[in-house]
């Protein structure tokens, strides 16, 4: 037997996606003017261009603030368009007709997947080139949180050389106290240190000040030589991180970056990992925000639909409360990133589950 949506399974994808797409308008209006309100005195700065803060900044602002909030958005949606179905007793209509709530719920999964599937993409392969531009007009013209030097960075080029800077300045590309050591079956066979080293283009490193020591056994050899260029397999953007790298990679290129940061010891990429698996729990928070709004609000209450949608704010906001707070142990320690970017859909889906069960039947 073919599967076939009827009118009503068409009215209710309607309705939710319809007050989906009202709720995104309505939110990012404000959340527009409240940032300009914030970044006025940047914006009236003769320096910045008017086509740089429309095109550069706001055009991508726009889809990355829909995309970190698409829960919410999710939420509010399901919340109003629900209760006011059961404000206008339509839910009672449609279970007194013989349709069981298992069976409504069908057009409300469909629309979470719709909602899902583009949020996803966006999230993995769109929003990442466009924040590079975002990003670049934020470090430019109003706050610059680019990575420019670090201390005591250390790193495997590869299987069995460790390499260590003492100092690295982007700004002229040049490290300094360096040393590179090579170890076979975990013992020290060479150990180069330098006063400074150049990062000249890909790979390619000028080494200044050296002195290479080559040891055999009891023997001890050394080489010194004021300059010599070389091929070492890293970049200076493997040990200069910052705050946002992680929003301007596509998926495949996150996990391909995590992957080889591990692989060479770099420890501070939680925040790299969390970004990865956050993308992958927020498809079905689609899902679990969608249930646990249309059984919240498919009740008829006195109270009218104010009383559902205060109380589906208040859960849709601790959700995203509770993101951030799992986000923060995983970036001390406390949990994998893994296991913090899915505890919030666990904890809810447990919520979810409840809520359906006591929706009317």
């Amino acid at each position: 037997m073919k599967f076939k949506l009827k009118r009503i399974d068409w009215y209710i994808i309607k309705q939710f996606l319809g007050t989906y797409v009202f709720a995104i308008a309505l939110i990012i209006s404000i959340s527009v003017v409240f940032d300009i309100n914030e970044k006025l005195d940047d914006f009236l700065n003769p320096d910045v261009p008017l086509k740089a803060i429309v095109f550069d900044y706001y055009m991508n602002f726009i889809p990355y603030f829909i995309n970190l909030f698409s829960p919410l958005f999710t939420f509010i949606a399901v919340i109003f368009f629900t209760s006011k179905l059961a404000d206008r007793s339509e839910i009672i209509a449609m279970l007194a007709s013989g349709m069981s709530f298992r069976r409504l719920m069908l057009p409300y999964g469909i629309s979470a997947a719709v909602i899902a599937i583009v949020t996803y993409i966006l999230n993995a392969y769109i929003i990442p080139p466009a924040n590079i531009t975002r990003i670049d007009f934020q470090n430019k013209y109003i706050k610059n949180k680019e990575t420019k030097s670090v201390r005591n960075a250390q790193l495997e080029v590869e299987p069995g050389v460790i390499a260590y800077f003492d100092n690295f300045q982007s700004s002229s590309n040049m490290g300094y106290r360096f040393s590179l050591e090579h170890f076979e079956n975990k013992k020290l066979v060479s150990r180069l240190t330098a006063k400074s080293i150049k990062y000249d283009s890909l790979y390619t490193w000028t080494i200044i000040d050296y002195v290479i020591r080559d040891f055999d056994g009891m023997h001890e050899y050394i080489r010194e030589g004021s300059r010599m260029d070389t091929t070492l397999t890293i970049v200076p953007s493997d040990f200069l991180i910052s705050i946002n790298d992680c929003e301007k990679m596509t998926s495949p290129q996150l996990r391909e970056y995590i992957d080889r940061q591990k692989k060479r010891g770099v420890a501070n990429i939680q925040t790299f990992e969390i970004e990865y698996y956050k993308r992958y729990a927020t498809f079905m928070a689609a899902f679990i925000l969608t249930s646990i709004g249309a059984s919240l609000s498919s009740r008829k209450v006195k109270g009218g639909m104010g009383l559902n949608i205060g109380i589906g704010l208040g859960l849709s906001f601790s959700y995203i409360l509770f993101m951030t707070i799992t986000s923060t142990f995983a970036i001390s320690g406390f949990v994998s990133p893994a296991v913090a970017a899915w505890i919030p859909n666990i904890l809810y889906t447990f919520i979810a589950i409840y809520l359906y069960l006591k929706a009317p039947r």
